[in-house]
């Protein structure tokens, strides 16, 4: 299944490959902002090349393909903008995660674009609903959530960076939009 959205230059959302060339750039710069922006606030300093490297390792993405799950990549045009994974927690709960758009295209829609076509192959994967975990200072992300029907709940794992959870029911009216 994929998802194009008519604009000026279409989106394009639809599963790729964890090890694609580009997957591993979009989950590249997704590791480096929230890393910089963690170091930042926290250090008063991006993090250097070396953290990268050890938090990329650190947290790899294999089990975003299946049958753990599923990485999406968002096109702008024909290029590389955006990706979100899916991570199956259990038979009715999906996990959302990596979730990015690279900043220059920030604002055209591909954040959203990400989140319906994670809603609808969480639907078909068999998810009852969608959770995800963030931190405190990515408000972007957050209000993201919020205006797509996302709802904070309790913990439901202890991670380190894991600050607030949110989660979004995936009824059969909710994904027909």
């Amino acid at each position: 299944m994929s998802i194009t959205v008519p604009t000026a230059q279409a989106w394009n959302v639809a599963p790729a490959l964890v090890g694609s060339t580009a997957a591993t750039d979009l989950l590249r710069d997704y590791y480096t902002e929230v890393s910089n922006r963690y170091h930042q606030l926290h250090l008063g300093r991006p993090s250097t090349p070396h953290e990268i490297e050890e938090g990329l390792a650190a947290t790899p993405s294999d089990d975003l393909a299946p049958p753990t799950g599923l990485l999406l990549l968002a096109r702008h045009g024909d290029d590389p903008a955006g990706c979100v994974g899916l991570r199956i927690l259990d038979p009715y709960t999906a996990e959302l995660t990596r979730m990015f758009v690279r900043p220059a295209l920030r604002g055209l829609g591909g954040g959203a674009r990400l989140l319906v076509a994670a809603e609808r192959f969480a639907r078909d994967l068999g998810a009852e609903r969608i959770v995800l975990d963030t931190r405190l200072d990515l408000v972007e992300a957050r209000a993201l959530y919020v205006r797509h029907g996302y709802v904070e709940i309790p913990a439901y794992h202890d991670g380190t960076y894991a600050e607030i959870f949110y989660e979004r029911r995936l009824s059969s009216s909710s994904n027909k939009k």
